[in-house]
């Protein structure tokens, strides 16, 4: 039971549907695994055994009788507490809600329900996707389980977390200024933040709805894009769901990058801002080994990383206070110190600030455009350096400006965080591939590559690879 931890979805999947695993034994394994190890690592908000072991033993009683529903069929995953599951808290990490119980699923919820996925729980966040890690909330913050001492990355804490623990296969996160990718970059898993438009978000807490995003989060690329194949697709009730076909993300996945024409976003990681040396090291061997590998790699040049991250910033604080503003007057008291902080500062901007924001980002998503028609993805850094303990605020803050995140939620496009080693601290180290819009499946191919050819994401963090 204890070697279940680590196993993902595709061989879950193959191994459920062979009748040589049952749903009910892997979800007994890991909610055994949640209930010894979570107490370290505070991925969860909310656990869920009843009802998780309810859906396992309908998933084996489908299994068995032949009714297999896909790849997702029996696998447990978890869910960022900013996403509606009916009859659950959706507390967004927060006192405002800690009492709201959701009517309905989210959309999300509801396609992975459907593909036959058991939920184990609710995921640690960081308050309304914004406002930690905290330690002035009802829960407590995640921690990173390469070092519980450590900053696991937010929003998406928990989901990045308890996927490095080994607490569970697959999680959704949300990605408004790099929540999928930043946890992913710090706790040495793989995170998606698809094409705006690509996943639903209706029944998601909204923090900046023109930048919001939901994603995959699983150890490794195949899974992802497993993941991803089931909750992609179009939602009429979203406002901004893009009515495209969903291609087979796992079709190309062995294709390998020969002939392809990679770009390196070398400026986002020397010039602009300049990476930790061994983050920038390992940024350039994957430039190598992606040469070596057949790829055609050239330089990429964009505006200025610093231009993005202003622009996003100026649209999100703008965006999140007009969904904060009731509650920031009537009960400002209940946010956490960090929430309120960053949630505030979106009072002081004029509405001429943010058309011009706007505006501003018409023009960085048009130069980003420009520059990918001569390559067919391209590679940068994600977190300029490895993760810092969770208790040293001045690191903690520098988190957020020293990224290279925002820029892709300003433009939309689809990028892909995975591991690329590590430091000398033993922390992770990361690569974010980028690619044209809807090109998810293109990613997916390349860091499949990637990853065979490197084997960071066979590596678990000592001591809970058993």
């Amino acid at each position: 039971m204890s070697e279940l931890g680590f196993l993902g979805i595709a061989e879950a999947s193959d191994l459920l549907r062979a009748k040589k695993l049952s749903p009910v034994e892997l979800t007994t394994a890991l909610l055994q695994r949640i209930d010894r190890l979570d107490k370290d690592y505070n991925a969860f908000i909310a656990v869920t055994p009843e009802a998780a072991l309810a859906a396992a033993r309908q998933a084996e009683a489908e299994i068995a009788a032949g009714r297999w529903r896909g790849a997702f069929h029996g696998i447990p995953y978890a869910l960022k507490d900013i996403i509606d599951v009916a009859g659950l808290p959706t507390t967004a990490h927060s006192k405002l809600l800690q009492n709201n119980v959701a009517t309905a699923d989210a959309a999300v919820a509801a396609r992975l329900k459907a593909a036959g996925g058991i939920l184990l729980g609710k995921l640690s966040t960081h308050e309304f996707a914004i406002g930690g890690p905290s330690f002035d909330l009802p829960w407590p913050p995640a921690r990173n389980p390469w070092n519980r001492d450590y900053f696991s990355g937010g929003s998406s804490s928990g989901s990045g977390a308890g996927l490095a623990a080994g607490l569970f296969p697959a999680a959704l996160g949300t990605d408004t200024g790099g929540s999928v990718r930043n946890p992913a970059s710090q706790c040495g898993i793989t995170g998606m933040k698809p094409t705006y438009g690509r996943v639903s978000r209706r029944g998601v807490l909204p923090l900046a709805f023109s930048l919001d995003h939901v994603g995959p989060m699983t150890r490794d690329v195949r899974d992802n894009a497993l993941m991803l194949q089931v909750i992609a697709g179009h939602d009429p009730g979203d406002p901004a769901s893009a009515d495209e076909p969903v291609p087979d993300y796992t079709a190309s996945l062995r294709e390998g990058v020969k002939g392809l024409r990679v770009g390196v976003i070398r400026q986002f990681y020397t010039k602009d801002i300049a990476a930790h040396p061994e983050m920038a090291a390992a940024v350039e061997a994957a430039v190598g080994c992606f040469a070596e590998a057949g790829a055609e790699v050239r330089e990429v040049p964009l505006p200025p990383l610093q231009d993005f991250s202003a622009c996003g910033q100026v649209i999100m604080l703008a965006e999140a206070f007009a969904v904060h503003e009731r509650w920031l007057k009537e009960r400002p008291e209940d946010y956490g110190a960090r929430g309120r902080e960053r949630l505030l500062a979106g009072a002081g901007l004029r509405a001429a600030d943010y058309i011009q924001a706007v505006r501003w980002r018409l023009q960085l998503r048009d130069a980003a455009a420009a520059a990918f028609r001569d390559v067919d993805l391209a590679l940068t850094v994600s977190s300029h350096d490895p993760a810092c303990r969770i208790d040293d605020d001045t690191a903690l803050a520098a988190t957020y400006s020293r990224q290279a995140r925002m820029a892709f939620n300003v433009t939309g496009q689809p990028a892909l965080v995975i591991p690329a080693g590590f430091a000398t601290s033993g922390m992770p180290l990361s690569l974010q591939l980028v690619g044209r819009p809807f090109a998810e499946a293109l990613l997916y191919r390349a860091a499949a590559a990637y990853e065979a050819a490197t084997g960071w994401t066979k590596r678990h963090p000592a001591g809970l690879a058993g």
